[in-house]
């Protein structure tokens, strides 16, 4: 797989919740598994973890296993050109700023949050 990707932290819980079976989000995950910090702080501060000590170690130990991208300089030049630029979350344009910055294609299924960055974007299937 020669694409670089970007997880947003939705389909990070979709994939840790077992809600995705997708061949394709598996194969990302093996070849690709790169995170915003914003997504790493999302997801380890997720409310599901609070009340669950085994779980959240999981989750620790899950995400362990990403590249994850910090906040940077550069990173964070363009966050502030797309808010200025258009409505967007600062959560979500440190995440497609990343993207931007780093040449990734972005996996979501909040696809309305990104479309205004002129980013390549996947979705995942979820189990019905």
């Amino acid at each position: 797989m020669k694409n670089k990707y970007l997880l947003d932290t939705n389909v990070v819980i979709y994939f840790f919740n077992g809600l995705t079976d997708d061949r394709s989000l598996v194969e990302i995950l093996r070849s690709s598994f790169n995170i915003s910090i914003i997504t790493k702080i999302e997801f380890l501060s997720w409310q599901k973890l609070l009340s669950d000590v085994a779980l959240n170690d999981k989750a620790i130990e899950f995400i362990s296993n990403a590249t994850v991208y910090e906040l940077d300089e550069v990173v964070a030049n363009r966050t502030i050109i797309n808010r200025q630029q258009y409505k967007i979350k600062t959560p979500d344009a440190i995440i497609g700023a990343t993207a931007q910055v780093h040449g990734f294609e972005i996996v979501t299924n909040n696809v309305d949050d990104f479309k205004m960055l002129d980013l390549k974007v996947t979705t995942v299937e979820l189990k019905e």
